[in-house]
């Protein structure tokens, strides 16, 4: 761990570094090697003797240099990705927490939110990321990404044109709080009634405007666009769950980048797709799937209930 090199006062700002560099990239991986890197360049530069007078100030600012960096060479592959594309799920246990930058990711980080800052460029992203989700001040973010506040100032403008040209919407301030409980049991009602096929109860629980988007990244099932319509969603859900129970799958409660959602497992314990569902005002307002194998890696092993044949496009 990169904490036992640089000690314990650079290692208490990974969750920090971690959100940053997880808001950048969307990717968990990522985000962790990122922060690696981070870790690496800091013990490099105390080995030589360089002072570093603010250490918090010098992580924050390499990792998200590191993070523009990373954008700038991932955005090809970002441009031929097969269907929607999700971010990687961040997943902690609804019994047991999982690392602290995981579990203390800022609640501003949903997938609807990464999905919206996909818009911009690298260095739009890092000064909306640091300014919108973390709250740095202008001065800071201009250390950080090394422009000028008013620089910076116009970057965010122009950033938040970019992610909203009609308006800023409600995905992009972090939420009203989500009570723990009030959740899951949403979450366990919802997830009950789409295993047992109960229409009226599915659409009592979403939101006239509910969307759900699934991303199997041409490698595993997946919608091949997003669904919009109540009615069609629970007949979507219902016979989702229909089709991977009777494979010997099973759900298991989670929180999904700070919202409650639930992890499916095959047979023998393998992670099958990740839903998040996203709760406003006592309703489901949207609801993300990701099966992409490619994505489901850092949570264990991957099942392949839901895989396509190699060279089979997604779709289903």
């Amino acid at each position: 761990m990169a904490g036992s090199v640089v000690g314990t006062d650079a290692d208490r700002y990974r969750s920090l570094l971690f959100s940053i560099a997880y808001g950048m990239t969307g990717s968990v991986g990522d985000a962790e090697d990122l922060v690696q890197d981070a870790y690496l360049g800091l013990t490099r530069a105390r080995q030589s003797g360089t002072a570093i007078g603010n250490v918090k100030a010098y992580l924050t600012t390499s990792v998200t240099r590191l993070g523009i960096n990373h954008l700038r060479s991932a955005r090809v592959r970002r441009e031929t990705y097969v269907g929607d594309w999700l971010p990687e799920p961040v997943v902690v246990s609804t019994e047991r927490p999982g690392p602290a930058e995981h579990a203390e990711l800022s609640d501003a980080l949903s997938m609807a939110f990464l999905v919206l800052l996909e818009a911009l460029a690298p260095a739009e992203r890092a000064v909306f990321v640091l300014r919108e989700v973390f709250g740095y001040g202008y001065p800071d973010v201009a250390r950080i990404v090394g422009k000028s506040e008013a620089n910076c100032r116009q970057i965010l403008v122009r950033a938040r044109k970019r992610v909203a040209p009609g308006g800023q919407p409600a995905g992009i301030a972090p939420p009203p709080p989500l009570r723990r409980a009030e959740g899951e049991e949403l979450a366990r009602k919802f997830f009950a009634a789409a295993e047992g096929g109960d229409m009226d109860a599915l659409l009592g629980m979403l939101a006239p405007e509910v969307v759900f988007q699934g991303d199997g990244g041409g490698k595993a099932r997946a919608i091949a666009r997003s669904v919009t319509e109540p009615r069609h969603v629970a007949q979507l859900l219902v016979g989702g769950l229909r089709r991977v129970g009777a494979l010997g799958a099973s759900l298991r409660a989670a929180w999904i980048n700070g919202r409650p959602g639930a992890v499916i497992q095959d047979a023998e314990g393998r992670v099958a797709s990740v839903v998040e569902l996203d709760i406003a005002d006592g309703v489901i307002r949207a609801i993300h799937s990701v099966s992409n194998p490619d994505k489901l890696g850092h949570l264990g092993p991957v099942s392949d209930i839901g895989r396509l044949p190699q060279g089979r496009a997604a779709g289903h």
